[in-house]
């Protein structure tokens, strides 16, 4: 009597299995090179630099009675950018800066001009729908502020 020797199909299926998981981590890693990421600034050794002067910003616009709004009207494709009353009659100097912390190239930058209200305008309808930090840069008779708000268009 003689017994044939059964085969097991375990073996090939461990091999298999470390050869499709082998692919996948190669496959992954090859995706995460290939993946650029817009999200340092070219020069952020610079802007480490003056982060004290940032923070020094950021504490007088805590200070104020009133704060600094930034609204999005979707409706009419606008974006309000509402000064506190207490900068009446004071000389404002500044700029916006619109990041796209998804895409590098749609960043851009506008003077601060606000009205005799102390509101300043902006239509939306040539920016990318999406997330966008805004950065408000300013100076009131010598004293700068510096606003940060996030918002979606």
């Amino acid at each position: 009597m003689t017994t044939t020797p059964t085969r097991t199909l375990w073996p090939y299926a461990i091999i298999t299995a470390f050869l499709l998981f082998g692919s996948y981590i190669g496959y992954m890693v090859s995706q995460t090179m290939r993946t650029t990421v817009d999200l340092v600034s070219p020069n952020y050794y610079q802007q480490e630099l003056a982060y004290q002067k940032r923070m020094e910003s950021v504490a007088h616009v805590a200070a104020l009675p009133v704060a600094v709004t930034v609204t999005h009207d979707a409706a009419v494709s606008q974006l309000q950018l509402q000064l506190p009353p207490s900068f009446i009659g004071k000389r404002l100097e500044g700029q916006l800066h619109f990041f796209r912390p998804s895409d590098l190239q749609l960043d851009f930058t506008l003077p601060l001009q606000p009205g005799s209200d102390l509101a300043q305008r902006i239509s939306t309808q040539k920016m990318a729908s999406g997330f966008w930090r805004v950065r408000i840069d300013f100076t009131a008779d010598g004293q700068a502020y510096f606003v940060e708000k996030d918002l979606t268009i």
